[in-house]
């Protein structure tokens, strides 16, 4: 039997995403026939050729006047050069044609259309050149990929306003599928018209299928945006090739389709799977062979012989994470995925610059407590690891296969143990790799920890700060303290790492004077050099967390959702503060994205939000709170 993983759009362009690399190795370590495609990659790459612009033209001149964006207008007006740029601009994003750069930094050679209003912001005193300060003498690739990624991103607002309205690069119709509580948007999108993004997607599809002739096909759907692309692959492949089997899984599943009755989407696919797929696809696999009976298949939706959706949860014991084997890209075009720079802050580009192999240090989270979380999903809950010579060896055959020595753990949060030991194991067998991750800061990451761990190859770090409100903090069971968090990003920054804090705003109870504090803290994090990036988060309550699940324990009440047949996740909630967070996260966004710029340091903070529609007080920490905090180390 064959097995063909697919990765729908939309995900990420730079480097693919992993849940098919994993399930493929697993797969083949067991010795079944395993391959995998990527259409999110192939869809966006259809597009962006000379006769895909041809076509988005088309589209666009069939547009009346009154309905074109200035987006529109301008691919129009200058559609020429778009057409002759868009190949040499995709080879020089693929790392194919890096002299390019010269000729697209003249600013002569690309069509600048209104994403470029951004450079604005880089002005250097009236220098002449926006981008000089950020890039200095040395830096003209990056300068250039820079430039290379607005042009594209005005062709993305193109294809939006022109071809289909819901997409996106990562969040295409997103709208569709997260939180819905019945299937009828899908179902209704589903049903009408394909647009011209849905037809290339069923030409790419038919071509997979034609490709490697599978006789399962998984559909691993990250993200809400991925879902209604995900039914249209599903959609063309039952129409054209009905003997197929498909299976549904992925994260976006497993958070929102638990509780699932709706039958309709079962026109679409055969088997839903929920969490870590190595045992529900193992036992799907065994049931088509005829090796085991529809009762025995493991936490795995079906439709029954009435019409009824049906949980079928035989009891097995997972893969442990020791045997779920080493992930493999074989299969993967990656001499085409994009290396974008939409940031110019060294951190923040980390996420779409770079092509980076995923690998997991260890199943779930050690932690597990904090109350915004879902702590009680499989993906968080099961905490398993393996030894550091298990993960060394998996890392050195990655390479080997890749040809690429950077990586990009995607753990919920990396142990210190497990890091400590794989820093060593690396150091002692001279293992050459750049890596970054996600953890806690926990006082566990002390100095010296740090500097090994950047011995080892370790160049960032990411971590949940959260709310910078010790009140706040230890309400959400974070386990850290606004004063822990800045001794350890520091240590991590003084050894060259750079650090990436998660913040969030709006948890329950949360005061506007405490947002203003939390962002006086933020600022001074980054005036000391504590950490480099960042990103403010609007807390969303969901149904699988503490706060979920005991909303009076976090003085709310939560507004009853409706009758859910499909997607159930996040949660309303009444917040007897009654603060307007909404009206604060636009000055907290604009703040952090001046800090992460080298720039606003002097502002008292209160002055980055709109006081017209708040009122705002002044901060009551004082402007060197963390500079004490770090003295005294």
């Amino acid at each position: 039997m064959k097995v063909l993983s697919l990765i729908p759009p939309m995900t990420q362009l730079n480097t693919p995403y992993p849940s098919t690399a994993y399930l493929t190795g697993f797969l083949r370590s067991r010795k079944i026939e395993a391959v995998q495609e990527d259409l999110a990659l192939a869809l966006v790459l259809s597009f962006f050729t000379a006769s895909g612009l041809t076509e988005v033209r088309t589209q666009a001149l069939a547009l009346s006047e009154e309905l074109r964006s200035a987006s529109v207008n301008y691919f129009l007006d200058y559609f020429e050069l778009y057409q002759g740029t868009i190949e040499p601009v995709i080879a020089f994003l693929q790392g194919r044609d890096s002299t390019l750069g010269h000729r697209i930094n003249t600013r002569e050679f690309l069509p600048e259309g209104p994403r470029f209003s951004s450079i604005d912001a880089y002005d250097d005193e009236g220098s002449g050149d926006s981008l000089s300060w950020a890039f200095g003498a040395l830096g003209s690739q990056d300068r250039a990929r820079h430039l290379a990624t607005l042009y594209l991103n005005d062709l993305s607002d193109v294809l939006r306003d022109a071809v289909d309205d819901r997409f996106e690069f990562v969040r295409y119709a997103e709208f569709l599928a997260s939180s819905q509580p019945t299937f009828t948007p899908l179902a209704d999108a589903l049903a009408a018209s394909p647009s011209l993004l849905d037809l290339h997607l069923q030409n790419l599809t038919t071509q997979a299928v034609e490709k490697h002739q599978p006789d399962l096909i998984i559909l691993s759907v990250p993200f809400p945006g991925a879902m209604y692309a995900a039914l249209r692959i599903a959609q063309t492949i039952k129409a054209r090739y009905p003997k197929i089997k498909i299976a549904l899984g992925g994260g976006y599943v497993n958070t929102e389709l638990r509780e699932l009755t709706e039958s309709r989407i079962f026109n679409f696919v055969d088997f839903i799977s929920l969490d870590s797929g190595e045992r529900p696809l193992l036992a799907i696999l065994e049931y088509l062979e005829g090796k085991r009976s529809l009762g025995r298949l493991v936490r795995t939706f079906i439709r029954n012989d009435t019409g009824q959706v049906q949980l079928i949860n035989w009891q097995e014991p997972d893969i442990p994470f020791d045997d779920v084997g080493v992930a493999t890209w074989d299969g993967l075009p990656l001499d085409s995925y994009l290396s974008l720079l939409d940031m110019l802050n060294p951190m923040h580009r980390l996420w779409s610059d770079g092509r980076w192999n995923k690998l997991t240090v260890a199943h779930g989270c050690y932690w597990k407590k904090c109350s915004f979380c879902d702590v009680d999903l499989d993906y968080i809950f099961r905490y398993e690891t393996a030894s550091a010579r298990l993960l060394v060896d998996r890392i050195e055959q990655i390479v080997a296969e890749t040809g690429q020595t950077g990586f990009h753990f995607v753990d919920e949060a990396a142990p210190p143990k497990i890091l400590k030991a794989l820093a060593e194991e690396l150091i002692q067998r001279k293992v050459i790799i750049s890596w970054w991750g996600n953890i806690r800061f926990e006082k566990t990451f002390t100095p010296q920890l740090a500097q090994l761990l950047a011995q080892s190859g370790c160049i960032a770090m990411s971590g949940g700060l959260e709310v910078a409100s010790d009140r706040l903090l230890k309400l959400m069971k974070k386990g850290v303290s606004v004063e822990q968090v800045a001794r350890v990003t520091k240590g991590f920054s003084d050894a060259g790492i750079l650090v990436h804090a998660y913040l969030m705003y709006g948890f329950p109870t949360q005061t506007v004077q405490e947002t203003v504090d939390a962002l006086e803290y933020v600022r001074q994090l980054f005036e000391n050099g504590c950490i480099q990036s960042g990103f403010f988060h609007r807390f969303t309550c969901t149904v699988h967390s503490p706060v979920g699940k005991n909303p009076e324990e976090y003085g709310i009440a939560l507004v009853p959702l409706p009758q859910v047949s499909f997607a159930k996740n996040d949660i309303s909630f009444v917040d007897p503060t009654g603060v307007d967070h909404d009206a604060l996260g636009f000055g907290l966004k604009r703040a952090i994205y001046n800090f992460m710029h080298g720039v606003g340091f002097e502002q008292d903070v209160y002055t980055w939000f709109d006081s017209d529609h708040i009122k705002i007080p002044k901060s009551q920490i004082s402007r060197n709170k963390i500079a004490k905090i770090l003295q005294r180390n």
